[in-house]
């Protein structure tokens, strides 16, 4: 974990590789976001039930549902986050460009499944904004890079962060707001 008690990307990893999931870090983040935002709700399932993930022949420990349940709090937390704090879980700013750039991709194809999984009726009722953010995230997440200047490459890929940073959070606004206070929750 993080020095702030939060679930980093190495620890995602670190999870994957134990449960042999057959994904990346950022990847799963991003389906778990994309499942959030597009209202879905894990209450009564675990995280890997709801984005329909198995491991490999193993059971998650109990330390590991922990890890799970925590990563899927954090999530929650941050994308209703009024001070807009919520980020996309990638690797850190020392990795290399290409890396960072192909989990950006990870996640906003992780995204799009986990968003499809919530399968909510709000998602019939998405502005144009949003639709655009989604179709925008699916043009990233088929996206392939070439990298010429490195300077100029890391503030593109900045870019594209924080474009799909606000279109997460413009997502889940949209739909959680449609569900009321039927859910049980005030966002």
């Amino acid at each position: 974990m993080t020095a702030s008690g939060l679930v980093g990307h190495d620890d995602i990893d670190a999870l994957i590789m134990r449960l042999r999931l057959g994904t990346e870090a950022s990847e799963l983040h991003g389906s778990l976001c994309g499942y959030l935002a597009g209202g879905g709700s894990l209450r009564g399932t675990s995280v890997l039930a709801a984005l329909q993930l198995d491991g490999e022949a193993t059971e998650p420990t109990a330390n590991d549902a922990a890890l799970l349940k925590r990563l899927a709090q954090q999530c929650e937390n941050e994308l209703a986050d009024p001070e807009l704090g919520f980020e996309p879980l990638l690797p850190e700013d020392d990795r290399p460009l290409p890396e960072r750039a192909e989990a950006m991709v990870d996640w906003c194809r992780g995204f799009l499944g986990g968003f499809g999984l919530a399968g909510t009726p709000a998602h019939a009722q998405l502005s144009e904004e949003a639709q655009e953010v989604l179709r925008d995230f699916g043009n990233i997440a088929g996206s392939s890079f070439d990298f010429d200047n490195e300077d100029e490459d890391e503030d593109a890929l900045i870019e594209v962060q924080e474009f799909v940073r606000v279109g997460a959070m413009l997502l889940h606004t949209e739909c959680t707001a449609h569900d009321g206070p039927a859910s049980g929750t005030v966002h």
